[in-house]
């Protein structure tokens, strides 16, 4: 199967670095290559692509705001120089973010990701997935191979993939079509957001140290500073032995 995209960049040294790397990668086919942003939102508004590799500060229309003006929105990948839009562009459920400069595997990885995600969006049309009332100690999922039974406790973190959701256990993964939002509402109060696309089950918390959790089964997902002081204040603290006992 091959993948459409387009590379946004108004810095030529970046946009050819970016199309070298990209031709690489077989499942990829090059629509089409802008330097601006306005320029890209003219060419899809009559063109479908799959994939959006642009850069985020560009003069007039910036990759944000091409993202937000877009009505059928492919998937993005945010390239920047600037590591404080990380936050943002996952607001606007960008499927990955890469600090300039983009190397031949970061972009691998994050084509890789992306492919994943497409492939899955295609299993699952048409289909349905549910989370149940998070009173059980349970719940159901529809996947391409029936309806799957799953214990909450099973559940040791579960990663965004957009409009998807990837629960992973101690030996399995599974997908799930709910977003991370929606199924933060639905799961009981022992699971804990820890970053924009991670959720833990802090029953499996190992070590928390300034910038990861670290999980069981040797699982690792990044935290923020700001969900690691929530993580701190709701949970860790009310836990934690204290030298004198109040």
């Amino acid at each position: 199967m091959i993948y459409s995209c387009l590379i946004v960049d108004d810095n030529e040294i970046e946009r050819d670095a970016i199309e070298m790397h990209l031709k690489k990668i077989a499942p990829l086919s090059i629509s089409a290559i802008c330097d601006n942003g306005i320029e890209a939102a003219a060419f899809l508004a009559t063109n479908h692509v799959d994939i959006v590799f642009s850069d985020i500060d560009m003069p007039e229309l910036s990759g944000m705001a091409l993202l937000k003006t877009l009505k059928n929105k492919p998937l993005f990948i945010f390239i920047t120089s600037f590591s404080q839009y990380a936050a943002e562009s996952f607001e606007l459920d960008a499927l990955d973010f890469i600090v300039k400069p983009a190397n031949f595997e970061r972009l691998l990885k994050a084509t890789n990701k992306a492919i994943e995600y497409l492939e899955l969006r295609k299993l699952v049309d048409n289909t349905y997935s549910d989370v149940p009332n998070s009173s059980e100690e349970y719940f159901f999922f529809k996947e391409t191979k029936g309806i799957t039974k799953l214990n909450y406790s099973d559940v040791v973190y579960i990663e965004s993939m957009g409009d998807f959701s990837k629960i992973y256990t101690k030996n399995d993964k599974h997908i799930i079509l709910v977003g991370l939002k929606n199924l933060e509402k639905q799961l009981p109060n022992y699971f804990c957001r820890v970053h924009k696309q991670y959720i833990i089950n802090v029953h499996h918390i190992s070590t928390i140290t300034a910038h990861e959790v670290h999980l069981t089964s040797n699982f690792i997902v990044p935290i923020s500073s700001i969900n690691r002081q929530e993580l701190l204040d709701s949970v860790i603290d009310k836990k934690t032995l204290s030298r004198f006992k109040k």
